[in-house]
């Protein structure tokens, strides 16, 4: 009986098979190649829109990530003074090299809260509230730390408008509403990087770095990780 074209065949005892198999035509490369030049122009100039998100809410509440540097301290404190707040809040962890939690004063957040001050934010209105973890998921637990110490000293709070760098901001929205849950309505500010162009971020090594790390970040925090923030009515681990 003859091998029908869809039939496999094989040879040497069976160590070898041919069958058929489909195959792109030089239409469906060029497709192809199409629409993945596309994607990659979209990608190129819409990701940092996405990713470096402003979206203020109507609040009270100032957070800042302790970790920003000197640039976006300096818009945090002309946000404070020229919005509607009460009081400002600074987040964050232990200072990268120092080995770990030690004291509440090595952390980022009493960094930020002293830089505040020196921007001419007056002391009594800013409040650091550190974080215990350094290794990872760091922008979370910071968070859960805020959370936390707003639930022990009975404030109650349901607008926040948090300060970040850039194209963190979409991510720190996130895990901030994944610590806070339900309830809290959250504000974000991005602050623009001042070296260079984030609108062409293809043309700087730091630019490429940064997108290509945050992306990938910002994936994680929305699909995979994805924890239970713990009762406010036991010990977190920046409480601890």
């Amino acid at each position: 009986m003859a091998n029908s074209p869809n039939t496999a065949r094989t040879a040497l005892w069976g160590f070898y098979l041919r069958k058929e198999r489909w195959g792109l035509t030089w239409r469906g490369w060029l497709v192809g190649l199409l629409l993945a030049g596309l994607a990659g122009v979209l990608f190129a100039f819409r990701i940092v829109p996405f990713l470096a998100v402003t979206d203020r809410v109507d609040a009270r509440t100032l957070v800042v990530e302790g970790w920003i540097h000197d640039y976006a301290i300096h818009k945090s404190a002309d946000e404070f003074k020229n919005g509607a707040y009460q009081r400002i809040f600074t987040t964050g962890g232990p200072v990268s090299g120092g080995g770990g939690y030690t004291n509440d004063f090595n952390t980022s957040a009493s960094v930020a809260a002293e830089r505040l001050v020196a921007a001419g934010v007056e002391t009594k209105l800013v409040q650091m509230v550190p974080s215990h973890v350094s290794d990872r998921d760091r922008t979370y637990h910071s968070a859960l730390a805020l959370r936390a110490w707003l639930h022990r000293n009975h404030i109650t709070v349901d607008h926040i408008n948090i300060i970040t760098e850039n194209i963190h901001a979409r991510r720190t929205r996130l895990l901030f509403k994944k610590a806070f849950g339900d309830g809290f309505t959250i504000g974000i500010i991005a602050v623009s990087e001042p070296d260079y162009d984030m609108n062409r971020w293809w043309k700087y090594s730091e630019g490429v770095e940064e997108v290509f790390r945050e992306s990938l970040a910002y994936l994680y925090a929305r699909f995979i990780f994805n924890p239970t923030p713990p009762e406010l009515d036991r010990p977190t681990s920046a409480e601890t």
